[in-house]
């Protein structure tokens, strides 16, 4: 058998804290559960990572950077509209497919709040930071117009809530979004 190197570890950790965290939320998260789901010791954990806080981030940031690497590949080369409908088919399409990404940022917005309600706020700006990222990323295909790039967010974020709320694909909550925004199958969660 083969053994993992210390990033490979680091990696599964924060493929299953993303799973944990997505179903759980940040504080209804063990990280025993995370240990166990990677298969290895609470304490061999916190070797790879300081605390429960700093897997979070990570989850999140994962979240994040895999968010922004779908939208950079969908749009490349196209711009406007075409970028537009190619990043929301492929956002809706990840979101079908890996459900707990979308929990994940679902997840990632209540711990922000939760954690500033508690004088915390490196959870939001590390969070928040990413989230420009993001904005960044769908700016330009966009053609850096404002107006456009928030409108792809707002939308962006009501299919959050549509898809993570359970709406099915063919009710009509999902009518009034443009076909790329629609949801492409049942989410199962």
């Amino acid at each position: 058998m083969v053994r993992m190197s210390a990033e490979e570890r680091r990696e599964s950790v924060i493929r299953a804290a993303t799973i944990e965290f997505a179903r759980g939320g940040y504080h209804g998260t063990s990280t025993e559960a995370i240990a166990r789901r990677v298969g290895v010791s609470q304490p061999y954990l916190f070797r790879l990572f300081p605390g429960k806080k700093a897997i979070f981030l990570a989850a999140a940031q994962r979240c994040v950077e895999d968010t922004i690497r779908t939208f950079a590949e969908a749009s490349e080369g196209l711009e406007g509209e075409d970028a537009l409908h190619a990043m929301g088919n492929a956002y809706t399409k990840v979101i079908a497919e890996r459900p707990e990404r979308l929990m994940m940022q679902m997840q990632m917005y209540v711990a922000v709040k939760a954690a500033e309600e508690e004088g915390d706020h490196e959870f939001g700006e590390s969070v928040r930071a990413g989230w420009m990222r993001l904005w960044d990323t769908v700016h330009v295909p966009l053609g850096a117009d404002v107006n456009e790039t928030t409108t792809f967010m707002a939308y962006g974020m009501l299919v959050n809530c549509l898809a993570a709320m359970g709406f099915p694909p063919e009710h009509r909550v999902w009518e009034g979004l443009y076909p790329s925004a629609r949801l492409k199958g049942r989410l199962e969660i």
